[in-house]
């Protein structure tokens, strides 16, 4: 049987007051995939990109219901899945349509929600945790005793690196416009000495005095191209710049001769248009690697606000605005 979903919408492109309560029927689950009735999905800057008409979904998922992540219960299951029962408590990342009660996800995508966290908290995990995840030490090769240089390191994909560098005996090193979110991100280990106010798009300099001379193994930006040449003279020999977003623009030039010197390398990472296998494949790998450090509580979600559904105008202004700590996680 096919499900009667409650949705937010984006009704036209433009500002956070396009967006309005909708319906949406959701298919049954098909071979191999389930169903989820979902309590509450993360606000994600991609999310903002849809509703503004310039970062549009994938096709195969709704085009007007923004969200990429989420955390609930199974409601049904197709055939031949064995790896969840109606009940169990589910947390993954979508091409899209999260903020929506009801959605339909591969059964080997879905990740069990560690034991003894709230799905609230749950929503917060998935596309920070596997984007930072993904980009510093799956393609960024970050290993013990490296240094890391995390920009926007109060925002939910910063402070997941921040926790994961901890995590791994990496030391972090995190930039941020606000001397507020880096004293904020001391509680999750970052040394003081170790947190830049950047205000001019300036930080190689203290990056280099902070680490003797020596610079970063790995950058992680998100920011984009009004960092680039920074982010090349912030690194150390063989260093790599990992790009997950372009806030402060899409090109600039690129200074090939210290690259050269350098021996670097300049990655570029995006998750919602990777193909299914391979988000099986990071869904198995966050299981096998991170969940057993969110249940010992060596990482943990950084939530900055709860909403209910019906303030997805006021979360999406939120985020905009740029003065929240983690995540914004909309809930039913």
């Amino acid at each position: 049987m096919s499900f009667q979903a409650r949705t937010v919408r984006i009704t036209a492109f433009g500002g956070p007051e396009v967006l309005a309560p909708g319906e949406l029927e959701v298919r049954a689950p098909g071979p191999g995939e389930v169903c989820v009735e979902v309590a509450a999905a993360g606000v994600n800057r991609a999310d903002l990109l849809q509703r503004r008409g310039v970062y549009p979904a994938p096709p195969g998922v709704p085009s007007d219901v923004p969200g990429l992540e989420y955390a609930g219960r199974v409601a049904a299951v197709g055939e031949g899945v064995r790896e969840w029962k109606a009940g169990d408590a589910v947390m993954g990342i979508v091409a899209g349509g999260a903020l929506a009660t009801h959605l339909v996800v591969h059964a080997r995508e879905a990740i069990a929600v560690p034991r003894g966290m709230s799905l609230t908290d749950a929503a917060a995990l998935p596309e920070v945790f596997l984007t930072a995840y993904d980009a510093i030490v799956s393609q960024g090769g970050l290993a013990s005793g490296d240094a890391l240089l995390v920009h926007a390191i109060g925002s939910g994909v910063g402070t997941a690196a921040l926790q994961l560098a901890r995590a791994l005996g990496a030391r972090a090193i995190g930039t941020s416009r606000t001397p507020e979110k880096l004293a904020r991100c001391e509680a999750l280990g970052l040394a003081v000495e170790d947190g830049i106010v950047v205000t001019d798009a300036r930080f190689a300099e203290r990056v280099q005095a902070l680490t003797g001379g020596r610079g970063v193994d790995v950058v992680l930006d998100g920011v984009g191209a009004a960092y680039l040449e920074e982010n090349v003279r912030a690194l150390a020999p063989g260093g790599r710049i990992v790009v997950i977003g372009l806030l402060a623009g899409a090109s600039a030039p690129l200074p090939l001769g210290m690259l050269l010197q350098k021996r670097a390398r300049v990655f570029g990472s995006v998750l919602r248009s990777r193909p299914l296998e391979e988000k099986i494949a990071l869904a198995r790998l966050f299981s096998q690697r991170l969940l057993p450090l969110f249940e010992r509580g060596v990482l943990r979600p950084v939530v900055d606000a709860v909403l209910p559904m019906s303030a997805a105008q006021e979360a999406h202004a939120r985020l905009e605005a740029g003065d929240s700590f983690g995540k914004i996680v909309l809930a039913w």
